[in-house]
């Protein structure tokens, strides 16, 4: 089972957060809510999400102030944020995007539109979770065979190792913490030790210098790995 991809709702309308989470729960999306944008901002520093469902008019921080906040701070400036408002002036819009949304649907909006934005998001931030080839030097990973090779020969990786290698893939040169790598590849529901994720990046590393090549993972001393 791949690691589900991870929205965030932030919205103050409990009828339109539920209905927004019921949608991306039935499309296999793992969700979390927040009603507000201080709660919002404190839920992504615990756990942060792939894409952010992002209502304008919030009470105690805005919206366009969570994104903004957001947006500055490296580490959460990947994230894909859509921006709902229902104000319809260009000049918002702009505003809305020159802050440093991904996207800016207005109220009233179809679900399904919406759903097709979150797909869109998630295509670009994470495409191992929409079928698309990665590719890292001579390292090519396609999600839809899960099928893994270096310089043009095949590589035989187990699934713990195949969803490794996507998340690093995903980011290259991105410190990823045991913990966040055990959020990512296992999922929070899973309870497994940190000393695991070094045993499957041990057998990752095999599996890719299987072949002859140089090990691409990097090990960074107290922090975690890396690849490249």
């Amino acid at each position: 089972m791949s690691a589900q991809p991870h929205v965030l709702i932030v919205e103050d309308e409990e009828a339109q957060r539920e209905v927004l989470a019921y949608n991306l729960e039935a499309e296999g999306f793992r969700v979390s809510r927040a009603e507000d944008g201080e709660e919002g901002l404190l839920m992504v520093a615990e756990d942060a999400p792939d894409v952010m469902v992002l209502d304008w008019m919030l009470p105690r921080v805005t919206g366009i102030e969570v994104c903004r906040r957001l947006k500055i701070d490296p580490a959460t400036r990947g994230i894909a944020i859509i921006m709902l408002s229902a104000r319809t002036e260009e000049v918002d819009k702009v505003r809305g995007l020159e802050t440093g949304a991904d996207d800016y649907v207005t109220k009233p909006y179809s679900v399904t539109e919406l759903m097709a934005r979150v797909r869109s998001q998630l295509r670009r931030v994470r495409p191992t979770t929409v079928g698309q080839v990665l590719a890292y030097d001579d390292i090519l990973l396609d999600a839809e065979t899960h099928r893994v090779s270096r310089d043009g020969e095949s590589l035989k990786l187990g699934p713990t190792e195949f969803r490794l290698l996507s998340t690093f893939m995903e980011k290259p040169g991105r410190v990823w913490s045991r913990d966040q790598l055990l959020d990512r590849v296992w999922g929070r529901d899973i309870y497994v030790d940190t000393r695991t994720v070094d045993v499957h990046v041990g057998r990752l590393r095999k599996a890719l210098t299987a072949t002859g090549g140089s090990d691409p993972v990097r090990t960074v001393r107290g922090a975690g790995y890396a690849l490249g």
